[in-house]
């Protein structure tokens, strides 16, 4: 799981489109923003019980099975495993990587999921790490934090409101804790399950180890009907492939 870490981009959120708050438990740290007319205290209280609960569920299994959280392939968890860990492992499987690949993702939906349950919002956002779980009522323009990149910031994903949640994950060899073995800057998915999304940000941003790398991995992106976009940079150079449009912001 991801580390603590200073979040600097999150001074980026709209905060009047979007009335936040974090939470943090043990390594878990979360961003939650709903839109103004729908925000009550009482969200924040909800929002840390739930993170909570999941992530004691999530030790408890794997103290009985814990080469799911060693593995870096896809893994087969036991009939005993939570729901969770199993919609893990299948999104980490179609991506080709160890299951924990989408436990950022699985925890934002997650989270998202409870808040949706226990209080009416128009729009929502949950950001983990980069892996952002949204509900929208119009067109969001993200700006990409791409670290040291004379990018970063630079491009905005046009995200158009649908129908339902859906994902954007990030990935990065150059920023943050978490496990790459690539070294791109930023690499985006786009997809409606966000389980697959921070899966393939994985499994892609493993794959970009230089500039010269990005064009290739657009192409064998083409092999994942479900990413709706796809965004790489690394360094210099960036790639682009899907349905999102892109924005010059600065």
């Amino acid at each position: 799981m991801k580390l603590f870490e200073e979040r600097t981009y999150r001074s980026q959120f709209n905060t009047e489109r979007f009335k936040g708050f974090e939470i943090k438990h043990l390594e878990t740290d979360l961003w939650i923003g709903v839109d103004p007319e729908s925000y009550k205290e009482e969200m924040q209280v909800v929002a840390l019980a739930k993170l909570q609960a999941l992530r004691q569920t999530f030790d408890t299994y794997i103290e009985k099975e814990p080469f799911f959280k060693k593995s870096l392939k896809p893994f087969q968890p036991s009939e005993f495993a939570p729901t969770e860990a199993k919609e893990m492992a299948l999104a980490a499987e179609q991506a080709g990587i160890g299951p924990m690949s989408a436990v950022a993702g699985l925890f934002a939906r997650k989270i998202g999921e409870e808040i949706c349950k226990n209080f009416s919002v128009k729009e929502l956002l949950v950001e983990n790490g980069g892996d952002i779980y949204l509900l929208l009522e119009k067109e969001l323009v993200l700006s990409v934090f791409a670290g040291e990149s004379i990018l970063s910031e630079r491009i905005g994903l046009v995200i158009s409101a649908g129908e339902g949640s859906f994902g954007i994950c990030t990935s990065a060899g150059t920023v943050g804790p978490s496990l790459s073995y690539g070294k791109a800057d930023a690499v985006v998915v786009v997809c409606n399950d966000i389980l697959l999304a921070d899966a393939l940000a994985t499994a892609l941003g493993n794959k970009v180890k230089t500039p010269d790398h990005v064009e290739k991995v657009i192409k064998q992106a083409e092999n994942y009907s479900a990413i709706q976009s796809l965004l790489i940079i690394c360094e210099d150079k960036i790639g682009i492939k899907g349905e999102n449009e892109i924005r010059i912001l600065k």
